[in-house]
């Protein structure tokens, strides 16, 4: 899979950010300020991720998600590994990540990449999402935040 830093003239993979994130409001939000990446199989992307700077010293991964038919694959996980590559190379002394308390597959995912949590944003996306989120029929209701020191 080749990763590549869309440029500011691509249109963004918006069906696959939807996937991570069910607010296109929120999803265009974060674009103006960040990086989009995509991964790319024989030309078909396939995963994608947005890379932001929130505090100095800080990079955050605010959407990471993986087509329907490559998931399980790796993918999410070379995505991440990518993220954190970047945020070496850019001098960086920590990147981080939030997720949803339901999110169980995410949560495995980020602490295999070396991620620990600290902390919870309880109500979180009762309070940002007008629409009700549920996951392997858990309501969706507190961002878990994790941490990679670099």
């Amino acid at each position: 899979m080749d990763i590549r830093k869309l440029s500011k003239e691509e249109v963004p993979p918006i069906e696959l950010l939807l996937l991570a994130d069910p607010s296109e409001e929120m999803i265009m939000g974060y674009l103006q300020r960040g990086d989009c990446y995509v991964g790319e199989l024989n030309s078909e992307i396939v995963g994608v991720y947005v890379l932001l700077p929130t505090r100095p010293g800080t990079m955050e991964i605010v959407n990471v998600a993986v087509s329907d038919k490559h998931r399980g694959k790796g993918i999410g996980k070379k995505l991440v590994s990518d993220a954190i590559r970047k945020a070496r190379i850019g001098g960086y002394n920590a990147i981080e990540i939030g997720t949803g308390n339901s999110s169980i597959n995410q949560l495995a995912l980020y602490q295999k990449c070396g991620f620990r949590i600290i902390g919870i944003d309880t109500d979180f996306f009762i309070r940002n999402y007008s629409e009700e989120i549920i996951e392997f029929g858990i309501p969706c209701r507190d961002m878990i935040r994790l941490k990679l020191d670099l």
